[in-house]
């Protein structure tokens, strides 16, 4: 399969975590699985720029060493979702989000356009 045709499978996947986070944007959801949803879809976005790349990406959550195989540079707000890939999943305790959801959401979009804008170079 083309890595144009995984990238777009990976941004599939990356939309529907992005739409579920736009669904939850009520302070009553757990902003542990809000951070959670938030992490995977920036993992997923990083992983379909490695695959544009021609790169095969490795089985990782962390959102620093993905970046630097994409070759994308994360606002500091959404590197600090790394700690809701594991950590915050399973702590009793409760877990900041690194921002607010509406900010993390517009940083989240910006990262999907740019995947987008690479996609519609490719045709």
């Amino acid at each position: 399969m083309p890595p144009e045709e995984d990238a777009r499978a990976i941004l599939r996947l990356a939309l529907r975590h992005e739409q579920s986070l736009a669904a939850s944007l009520d302070p009553g959801f757990a902003q542990e699985n809000w951070g959670f949803l938030a992490q995977q879809c920036v993992e997923n976005l990083l992983k379909g720029l490695i695959v544009l790349a021609d790169q095969q990406p490795p089985l990782s959550h962390d959102l620093a060493r993905l970046q630097l195989l994409a070759g994308a540079r994360l606002p500091e707000e959404l590197l600090e979702l790394q700690e809701f890939a594991v950590k915050a999943r399973y702590s009793p305790e409760e877990t900041p989000l690194p921002a607010s959801r509406e900010q993390l959401l517009a940083l989240i979009g910006q990262l999907r356009s740019a995947l987008e804008a690479r996609l519609a170079v490719l045709g």
